[in-house]
């Protein structure tokens, strides 16, 4: 495709959710209200995510992927002089995959949104909130310039903390508070590691400082271990990285559906994606340094979200299933920081590809989880499953088979996508970059693999709670006893299984936006060339300095 029109598609990209949430705002040209205006609002929502998807989709056509490795759709205006901030804007094999994500789960969150309206206040200030998010997250993964970087990664905040904090559940203020407070006190320390990398580098043009030749060699070890200490706080907080994740499973709970999907699919993915496109290329020598402590607190988070769900599965623990879900991602993240930390070509490339598979299972997980605290009320997993089991596979057998399929794909079974990123982690701790400690990334490799029994444990707990079960019995009234006629024994009537309640399965708006989550899950996980097509050229420059 013309790198003219290429440019534009980027830019529509990321300016196109911005027009769309001030669009929201304004009232509904008479033609388009539809029964009433809440309904306009949402089709609104529908339309300007479903415009995003396509530009995204038409953009990932059009790149040329003969050279992923290679900076395309690029735009590169002066925006403060003074201080050499650009608008710098472009992608590559490894943002790309991530933009398409991002523009997948926002339409698909939508176009769910519009059937089932979380409860809340004006339909209006939830769009105009969900696409202002979609455009935070999607200049993250676009733009090219340190400041802004931190700008768009700034700008999620607020759209989610008022989606928790209006549109959520129970505790939703404590848990948004919990939200704004741990990401921004971490962003502030990211900023300061910016600051510090460009200043002492003379730019903040992300592209310039990952070439070997480029403002980097300017940057002294000490600079760099500081520069990657102050943004990998920022960044872990984000992604999230025992010890620094407990905000994660109180805003997943409090969350409404879709906002938990958007967190776990997008945002999440945020920072590991600044560990790759920033700490990396541009702060090697820190990063070396650092590179065991990260890989140590990854396998640790690996070991301490499976336990924790294992905790939370057993019977009595009145566990809730969507907080289950959440202490997942610790885990599952722990893999994506395991491969970063491994700093090779094999590991990196397995974090870049659990991301995507992360975003599309744990999305695909999250959307049932919501849908299942719908027809129950709750997602307590004692009060779903009772005494013998929720039963899902005979109330509502296709709503059954598509969590069980969730389930198998999030522990990583061979021929899904949640395979092929922890395997390719793995493998990269299993021989690290030179100078790193082999069996220290040894021991940390044993853990991951260790989390990947505990994780098949837990995640097949879930399956036989929810899914599998039966009926229990209830027994009818005993029958008045007439002196002289039948014993009370014999009274007794043969006790009835008691009617199963009717559970609706799968609706055709659910079909709608869960069926491209799991085609798409199963087809990275039968041709992962596809996507590791994309990221291997990117990541092996990317690790050769630009080379």
């Amino acid at each position: 495709m013309n790198p003219t029109a290429l440019q534009y598609l980027l830019a529509a990209v990321v300016v196109l959710p911005l027009l769309g949430a001030a669009g929201a705002l304004l009232p509904a040209p008479p033609g388009l209200r539809g029964r009433n205006p809440d309904q306009a609002v949402l089709r609104h929502g529908v339309t300007a995510t479903g415009v995003v998807l396509a530009a995204a989709v038409a953009l990932a056509v059009g790149f040329d992927h003969d050279h992923p490795a290679r900076m395309q759709a690029t735009t590169d205006i002066s925006w403060i002089p003074a201080l050499d901030i650009r608008i710098h804007l472009g992608v590559d094999g490894i943002s790309l995959p991530l933009v398409v994500l991002t523009a997948l789960l926002t339409f698909l969150c939508a176009l769910y949104s519009y059937f089932h309206m979380p409860t809340g206040p004006s339909p209006k200030a939830f769009v105009a909130l969900l696409l202002t998010l979609e455009a935070g997250t999607l200049a993250t993964f676009a733009v090219l310039d340190l400041m802004l970087f931190f700008l768009a990664f700034e700008m999620v905040l607020i759209p989610m903390y008022f989606l928790i904090a209006r549109w959520g559940g129970a505790e939703k203020q404590a848990a948004a508070w919990k939200f704004i407070l741990y990401t921004l006190l971490g962003s502030v320390v990211m900023l300061l590691g910016l600051l510090l990398i460009g200043v002492k580098s003379g730019t903040f043009d992300m592209v310039a400082l990952a070439t070997d030749n480029g403002p980097k060699d300017r940057l002294s070890h000490t600079v760099q271990l500081l520069a990657v200490l102050a943004i990998g706080i920022g960044l872990a907080v984000k992604s999230p990285m025992w010890p620094l994740h407990s905000w994660l499973p109180d805003a997943h709970t409090a969350a409404p559906t879709v906002g938990s999907v958007l967190l776990a699919g997008v945002l999440l993915k945020m920072g590991t994606y600044g560990f790759v496109r920033i700490a990396l290329p541009i702060t090697p020598d820190g990063m070396h340094t650092f590179a065991p402590y990260l890989a140590a607190l990854a396998a640790i988070g690996i070991i301490y979200g499976s336990l924790a769900c294992l905790a939370l599965v057993r019977k009595g623990a009145k566990g809730d299933l969507k907080r289950l879900i959440a202490y997942s991602s610790v885990g599952h993240m722990g893999f994506v920081l395991l491969g970063i930390a491994s700093m090779t070509p094999t590991g990196v490339n397995g974090a870049l590809f659990a991301n995507i598979a992360h975003g599309l299972i744990t999305g695909l997980l999250f959307f049932l989880v919501g849908a299942l605290k719908d027809r129950y009320g709750s997602t307590d997993l004692d009060t779903l499953a009772g005494s013998t089991g929720a039963a899902l596979y005979g109330k509502a057998p296709r709503f059954g088979g598509l969590l069980a399929f969730g389930a198998v794909a999030s522990l990583g079974i061979p021929g899904l996508a949640g395979f092929w990123g922890e395997m390719l982690a793995m493998f990269g701790a299993f021989r690290p970059a030179a100078g790193l400690s082999r069996p220290a990334f040894l021991t940390f490799m044993v853990l991951a693999g260790l989390g990947t029994l505990l994780t098949a444990a837990y995640l097949l707990l879930v399956v036989r709670r929810v899914c599998m079960g039966g009926t229990p019995a209830v027994a009818e009234a005993v029958p008045a006893v007439e002196e002289g006629t039948a014993t009370a024994a014999e009274a007794v009537t043969e006790v009835p299984a008691a009617p199963s309640p009717v559970i609706p399965d799968l609706a055709r708006y659910e079909y709608a936006a869960w069926t491209p989550l799991a085609v798409l899950t199963v087809l990275a996980g039968l041709w992962p060339a596809a996507l590791l097509g994309l990221t291997d050229p990117a990541v092996q420059q990317l690790l050769g300095g630009g080379k």
